[in-house]
């Protein structure tokens, strides 16, 4: 198989980005080129056309890389839904729920089988796979049945280039770590390294260079800089604190909730274009302040997060928040939250079936948990104003229905004639199970400035989401390359077919 994996001394070492450069590079030559991560573990997906899911990352690479993303792409998807248990999502459907020892007992041969068919599927259609590896590999207690690093170079036979962090320092150590727990075998493997995030003058870190390829023997292929802003998504929220930097900002000040089991982060991440907008991750009562709107993000697990909620004292905050003129949006979680009651029909959402609490009650609607998960892409427009068009994807158990026959008013008019969501208080209270809202620009600006407006700022024109991201993706590519050798990562993807 022509390609190449990446893999890092820890988790957060920019994998994910660099494969997003690598692929934008080998597409602005003409390759056709496909992102690969065999198993991926994060709550912010990823819906594919044919409405299945997959991790973020890959479908972001996809784009990167001018393809359409596929299941074949993220094979397997872990969706943590508590400290113990995660979603097996196989294939881009929801599998089984599993403990982390259940899963290495009763998964592992399907895992293999699944990466084998997928690497298979992709060897046909692309030129070159781009393979990203997760966490570490030598997570020894891990290592004999993982099915994400070495396991699946070994699989697709192709070398490995290992990232390592030099901002979060260590990076020597790191290095030179990793290697030795590797196997000679897995060490033979790696054919080059690439130091991540550093800052300043890169001539400064030649001698370092110097000492990494004796002590190794091993090229190191490029030293990357520190991007600061890069826009391009996350995969996981250990990136927040970075992404999410106030860095000056004035203007309007929009609370997000950092939930426990956070999921689909990237709904809040246009907010990084708005030039007066500062997001703030408020986790307590302590920091909730006096801001301009609340959004409720999704979550993985709704009713423990909403626990965590009542926990922090922040329910009754947001109640008198809202009483007071405040506004909120509920994203698909965060909108279950909303509701005076929530039912966990089927139990799967906490695990036991039958079991009833009480939501926010700043909606008259009584949310019901089913088993089925509902994954599909939608379209449509505002329903008070359907010059406004509205595209995104749903990823959600169960639904949300007035109680007792009361009329609430939709947010949504999709397009096949379904009513979604909901809209009260002249807009200051929004429900919806759509994903990717604040990615429509005409909305998004039209939401931003009735904010604007309401605290005597001035409105602005709609940022273009669409063309910056394409621009980002270019940028992103052209900060990396100088950086890298080129030549010689392109001589070991394209030659690594020739030993299969």
């Amino acid at each position: 198989m022509n390609g190449i994996m990446f893999q890092g001394t820890a988790s957060d070492v920019g994998k994910s980005l660099i494969v997003t450069a690598i692929c934008r590079l080998l597409a602005g030559e003409g390759y056709r080129v496909a992102p690969f991560k065999s198993q991926n573990m994060s709550n912010n997906s990823y819906v594919t056309s044919d409405g299945k899911e997959i991790g973020r990352a890959q479908g972001l690479q996809a784009e990167a890389a001018g393809t359409e993303a596929i299941v074949w792409m993220n094979p397997i998807l872990l969706k943590p839904r508590s400290d113990q248990q995660a979603e097996v999502v196989l294939l881009g459907e929801t599998f089984q729920t599993l403990s982390g020892r259940d899963y290495r007992d009763t998964f592992y041969e399907k895992g293999i089988a699944t990466i084998k068919e997928a690497l298979s599927r992709l060897e046909k259609d692309y030129e070159l796979i781009i393979m990203e590896g997760a966490g570490s590999p030598v997570e020894i207690n891990l290592k004999d049945k993982e099915l994400v690093n070495m396991k699946v170079a070994e699989l697709a036979d192709v070398p490995v280039i290992l990232i390592a962090d030099i901002d979060r320092g260590g990076v020597f150590a790191s290095i030179v770590g990793t290697l030795g727990l590797l196997s000679p075998r897995e060490r033979s493997r790696v054919k080059g390294i690439i130091i991540n995030k550093f800052r300043g003058d890169s001539e400064l870190f030649t001698d370092g260079i110097s000492w990494i390829e004796a002590k190794t023997g091993l090229p190191v292929l490029g030293v990357l800089p520190y991007l600061d802003q890069h826009m391009i998504e996350g995969e996981d929220s250990l990136s927040l604190p970075d992404r999410f930097s106030l860095q000056g900002k004035t203007g309007l000040d929009i609370a997000v909730l950092r939930l426990p089991y956070l999921s689909n982060y990237s709904d809040i991440e246009p907010f990084l274009y708005e030039e007066d907008v500062a997001i703030r991750w408020v986790g307590s009562n302590k920091t909730f302040g006096r801001p301009d709107a609340v959004i409720i993000p999704g979550t993985k697990s709704t009713i423990s997060d909403l626990t965590y909620l009542r926990k922090q004292g922040l329910d009754q905050l947001l109640i008198k928040y809202l009483q007071e003129g405040g506004t909120i949006i509920g994203l698909c979680g965060g909108y279950q939250m909303l509701s005076r009651t929530l039912i966990d029909a089927e139990g799967s959402d906490t695990g036991t079936p039958g079991k009833s609490v009480p939501g926010l009650g700043l909606i008259p609607a009584v949310t019901t948990f089913y088993e089925k998960k509902i994954t599909v892409r939608a379209s449509g427009s505002l329903y008070k104003n359907q010059e406004i068009s509205i595209e995104g994807y749903e990823i959600h158990l169960g639904q949300t229905l007035p109680e007792n026959g009361e009329s609430l008013t939709p947010f949504l008019l999709l397009e096949d004639n379904r009513r979604e969501g909901i809209c009260e208080l002249n807009g200051r209270v929004i429900g919806t199970y759509v994903h990717h809202l604040f990615h429509n620009d005409e909305w998004r600006s039209e939401w931003l400035n009735r904010l604007r407006s309401r605290k005597g700022l001035q409105t602005h024109k709609p940022v273009m989401l669409k063309t910056l991201k394409e621009q980002k993706y270019d940028e992103l590519a052209e900060r990396f390359a100088p950086h890298l050798d080129w030549q010689t990562l392109k001589e070991m993807m394209i030659g690594s077919g020739s030993r299969c």
